[in-house]
């Protein structure tokens, strides 16, 4: 008799272990979602970001429509040391 209350127990004890597994399991899934919903969003901000920029730089200077990828990265290094742009630019905080 006392076995039987006993193996009872551990039934009940396990069918909760079990129901609060199950919401643990539920309760990391929706903040897993919930992360790669907001890195979505933040790598479309950027993707729209840089589309926004590259397509500035094209009509500023069509030219550059036409260059490759290396070409166009040597042009943007070159008018980037140029002391007359560095000076334009906002200056980085210092982290």
């Amino acid at each position: 008799m006392q076995l039987n209350k006993e193996l009872e127990k551990l039934r009940a004890q396990q069918a909760r272990d079990i129901q609060e597994l199950e919401y643990l399991q539920h309760d990391l899934q929706r903040l897993q979602n919930r992360v790669g919903y907001l890195e979505k969003g933040e790598r479309q901000k950027r993707a729209h970001r840089l589309i926004t920029k590259g397509a500035a730089i094209e009509c500023l200077a069509p030219a550059t429509k036409e260059m490759g990828e290396t070409e166009f990265l040597s042009l943007m290094e070159k008018i980037f040391s140029l002391s007359d742009v560095i000076a334009l630019l906002p200056k980085e905080d210092a982290e």
